[in-house]
């Protein structure tokens, strides 16, 4: 009885993966399924799929379309996707909304800043978010700037200057850059400051108009134009920071 047990148990610990790994490509999602597996205590299987003619074969046989494809129990699971919903931790749609790259941007910058100043020995609170902003006002600009004909197409549905002058959709990622350097070594803030007041209260405005007052549901453009970010919250807070900043400096010049 004992015996038998242990040979069901082991045979549910086992898990068979086909994937393609050919001379010029291996399947990353592949990869990520025998890991998934060997993480959740499987021994894998690991059949490579070496040629195109191979992997096709594979594919009718199945009755699949894509690769890997995992077996447990002479189950078929699925994909990547399938395998890690069937532990319980589904992947997220690539189209599916999140705030995650705004919120990796401010936390980079918040150390970023938390760093300069400890070689600087100056921890201080003010000092520390004098700085805070304007690297997260750089890193924001700088997401825009890895493609700034993507950002304006995705700026140009809720910001209101931008609907009546395009041109502005392509100056933006620029201006919010400079002013982030210039706020960071704190020269010309007859510059800088004027910039970010003036960047920001548009586009506080143009998002409250477009979120609040018409409902709309659309992505926001502040890490560029090929994210999944909602428009809302951290879209005011984005213009927010920057209307504060300028403020902050402009009362201690």
């Amino acid at each position: 009885m004992t015996a038998r047990m242990q040979t069901g148990h082991e045979a549910k610990r086992k898990a068979i993966v086909y994937r393609m790994v050919m001379p010029g490509h291996i399947c990353p999602f592949g990869l990520k399924s025998k890991a998934l597996l060997e993480r959740h205590g499987y021994e894998v299987e690991d059949h490579h799929l070496t040629t195109r003619e191979e992997t096709d074969a594979f594919k009718s046989k199945h009755g699949v379309k894509t690769t890997p494809q995992t077996f447990i129990g002479g189950k078929r699971i699925g994909g990547h996707s399938e395998l890690s919903a069937h532990f319980g931790s589904p992947v997220a749609a690539r189209d599916e909304k999140t705030y995650a790259p705004v919120i990796a941007i401010f936390g980079v910058a918040a150390l970023m800043a938390l760093a300069a100043r400890w070689v600087l020995g100056d921890l201080s609170f003010t000092t520390w978010l004098a700085w805070a902003i304007p690297f997260a006002m750089c890193l924001l600009g700088l997401q825009k700037l890895q493609d700034v004909e993507r950002f304006s197409t995705m700026f140009l549905n809720y910001d209101l200057l931008g609907q009546r002058w395009v041109g502005y959709a392509y100056i933006y990622p620029f201006a919010e850059t400079v002013a982030g350097l210039l706020m960071i070594t704190g020269v010309l803030n007859w510059v800088s400051i004027p910039i970010a007041l003036f960047i920001g209260i548009v586009g506080l405005v143009s998002v409250f108009k477009a979120v609040y007052v018409e409902k709309r549901d659309l992505k926001c453009a502040c890490v560029g134009g090929n994210s999944n970010v909602p428009l809302g919250a951290i879209s005011l807070a984005e213009n927010g920071i920057m209307i504060f900043m300028a403020l902050w400096m402009l009362s201690m010049v």
